[in-house]
């Protein structure tokens, strides 16, 4: 099995409906290891994240607000750590309360059978 680091989707601003941001190559498995949001805007927005199609029972966040931008406020990013494993064809989803706010990106490996 061969294993590569790898950025799961290109830096992107989010729309503000469900759409599919990564989905695992075949025969491989996905581990998201990291995941970046960040709000540059005036306002806080809302972030929701499904492993699989987006779906109450698959968020791993549902409507999470990350505040506004101001000097001096690191909470306007989400820097999360770590290791949820992702079976081939499996899809991740990801949107904003506001198209085009929020600044997303996810990194990971890739492990590919022989």
């Amino acid at each position: 099995m061969s294993s590569k680091a790898t950025n799961m989707t290109p830096t992107q601003q989010l729309a503000n409906a469900a759409a599919t941001v990564y989905t695992v190559p075949a025969n491989t498995l996905g581990v998201i290891r990291h995941i970046h949001v960040q709000n540059p805007s005036a306002l806080p927005v809302t972030f929701t994240m499904s492993l699989g199609a987006d779906a109450a029972g698959k968020r791993i966040y549902d409507a999470y607000s990350i505040p506004a931008a101001a000097a001096g406020q690191p909470a306007s990013v989400l820097d999360v750590f770590c290791y949820y494993v992702l079976p081939a064809g499996t899809t991740v989803q990801a949107f904003a309360g506001t198209a085009a706010t929020l600044t997303f990106t996810m990194d990971g490996q890739e492990l590919t059978a022989g």
